[in-house]
């Protein structure tokens, strides 16, 4: 009797630590478990936030292209000069088309083309640049088309009163402002060199102190240049 009870002492004590690795074990088990469980858990995530639709992605300021203007080639600046500092393109001697040109008018040159310095305006007492001649002209003074081409649009700018726009061959547009109401042409209209397509007047308001003329501008593809210039293509 008294050895049973011994055996069974040691059986139970056996049994105790055996459980105990047991539950050891298990612990491990379950920890290994949930660890990797973990780790693929966050690798999906991981994977799942690099992955960005198509079209949901922000541009990075790298990316975003940048379109260079098609006189890029002919705004180098000079050595030591600030981008700030950047003068008008010039048209280059071989870029330009030769065309016949004349004076929309036959007046004197009241105030001249200043693009690269400030001048100072009568009228609005102030100093600006100016794009382009106001040449004298009395009111009703037929103003000419100083080029074949397209009349391109006809309206009554704020500030230069009634204008006609032109465009000719080589990217070429003249503007002539300041015109009286009685406009002949309109959109679309194909003029000749010389032909009448308004009349001297008084209408730009940034210019009253002149009386009656034309302001006359010219560009080229988009960049202002001196009118003499284009008027010197015919020559």
């Amino acid at each position: 009797m008294s050895d049973n009870k011994h055996v069974g002492r040691g059986f139970s004590g056996k049994g105790y630590y055996i459980a105990l690795i047991l539950c050891a074990a298990a612990i491990g088990i379950t920890s290994y478990v949930y660890y990797a469980n973990t780790k693929e858990d966050t690798q999906v995530l991981t994977e799942e936030a690099e992955y960005i639709p198509v079209g949901t992605m922000a541009l990075e300021a790298e990316d975003i292209p940048v379109l260079a203007p098609e006189n890029a080639a002919e705004q180098t600046l000079p050595s030591g000069t600030a981008p700030s500092e950047t003068k008008p393109a010039v048209i280059r001697p071989e870029e330009k088309k030769v065309l016949k040109t004349q004076s929309p008018v036959a007046g004197e040159e009241l105030f001249g083309y200043s693009m690269e310095a400030l001048s100072y305006n009568d009228t609005t007492r102030d100093w600006r640049v100016h794009n382009g001649v106001d040449l004298a002209a009395e009111e009703g003074t037929a103003v000419s088309a100083a080029a074949e081409g397209i009349v391109y649009t006809v309206y009554e700018d704020d500030t230069l009163g009634n204008t006609v726009v032109i465009r000719h061959e080589g990217g070429y547009t003249t503007r002539y402002s300041s015109l009286s109401d009685a406009i002949p042409v309109s959109a679309g209209d194909q003029v000749s060199l010389g032909q009448t397509i308004g009349y001297a007047g008084s209408t730009a308001m940034v210019e009253t102190a002149m009386g009656s003329h034309v302001h006359f501008s010219v560009s080229c593809k988009d960049v202002p240049m001196d009118p003499a210039e284009f008027l010197s293509l015919g020559q």
